[in-house]
């Protein structure tokens, strides 16, 4: 088994501020975090591939990501951004690939979390975007928080032709411990077959300090239950998932949450096929 980690990060502030690092809890992640530090922990934890997602919404940084994926072979696929309200939205996919490293676009994404509107995946502009996505064959990866994911659900249902993969299991509550309304959300979402669920980013929404693999447990059994191991990947969310472990721990934690059986499809053969590593 190829270990894929399906979801991580990259940024070197001497080229461009993160400007969402803030506060004392994020401290921590304020300095450069680049493959040369992650391709280490990666190997040492079995990781034989990755895909390399965006951070920020700029255009600058997805040429930059795919020109590392054509330098580096850790990573086998990216996730970039483009502005899916752009009119030209399309032609500028089709540059996003004539570019070096162009082959390694998988997916766009876009900070959906951060919008005002909940139902802002709903806009006719955006769903438009969301088109030209699929029409390129790539996926869309949705990082929402839980109040949004009702949008996610009408998006998926309207474009049945465009895989939606759901980042972080859109962020449950593990902190608070609760599960609802969550887990009927991320049900309601699971329910479409063009929907995929990442077992990311966990540790980071329970107690950074305290955290245990029993309380993340009960989510990744509702998303077990809810997506099955073949609509399921694992992603480290390293550098972010710093704050709460390590990057070999997040892995294992993965694995313990996991049947053994299930290990195959979802640290390799549903990344590989979703993204078409």
């Amino acid at each position: 088994m190829t270990v894929t980690d399906a979801h991580h990060h990259v940024w070197d502030l001497s080229v461009r501020d993160q400007d969402w690092i803030t506060g004392p809890e994020l401290a921590p992640l304020r300095r450069d975090f680049t493959l040369k530090d992650l391709e280490p922990e990666a190997r040492a934890a079995g990781v034989g591939r990755t895909v390399l997602v965006q951070t920020i919404t700029v255009p600058e940084e997805t040429p930059e990501f795919l020109a590392l994926a054509d330098e580096h072979d850790l990573v086998a696929g990216v996730v970039g951004w483009t502005d899916l309200t752009r009119p030209d939205v399309a032609d500028e996919l089709s540059r996003l690939r004539e570019l070096p490293g162009g082959r390694y676009l998988k997916g766009i994404r876009h900070q959906v979390q951060g919008e005002p509107d909940p139902e802002w995946l709903l806009r006719p502009d955006v769903h438009r975007g969301l088109a030209a996505v699929a029409d390129a064959g790539l996926v869309y990866d949705l990082v929402v928080l839980p109040h949004q994911l009702p949008a996610c659900v009408r998006a998926a249902a309207a474009l049945p032709g465009l895989t939606f993969v759901l980042d972080h299991l859109g962020k449950p509550p593990v902190a608070s411990g609760a599960l609802e309304p969550w887990a009927s959300r991320l049900r309601a979402l699971a329910a479409l077959p063009n929907t995929v669920g990442k077992l990311s980013g966990l540790a980071t929404e329970a107690d950074h300090a305290s955290w245990s693999v029993e309380d993340l447990r009960p989510y990744a059994d509702v998303a077990l239950h809810a997506f099955g191991p073949g609509r399921l990947m694992y992603g480290s969310d390293w550098p972010v998932s710093t704050l709460a472990t390590t990057y070999g721990d997040m892995l294992d934690a993965t694995r313990r949450l996991t049947d053994p059986h299930d290990h195959t499809q979802i640290l390799e053969t549903t990344a590989g096929r979703v993204y078409d590593l």
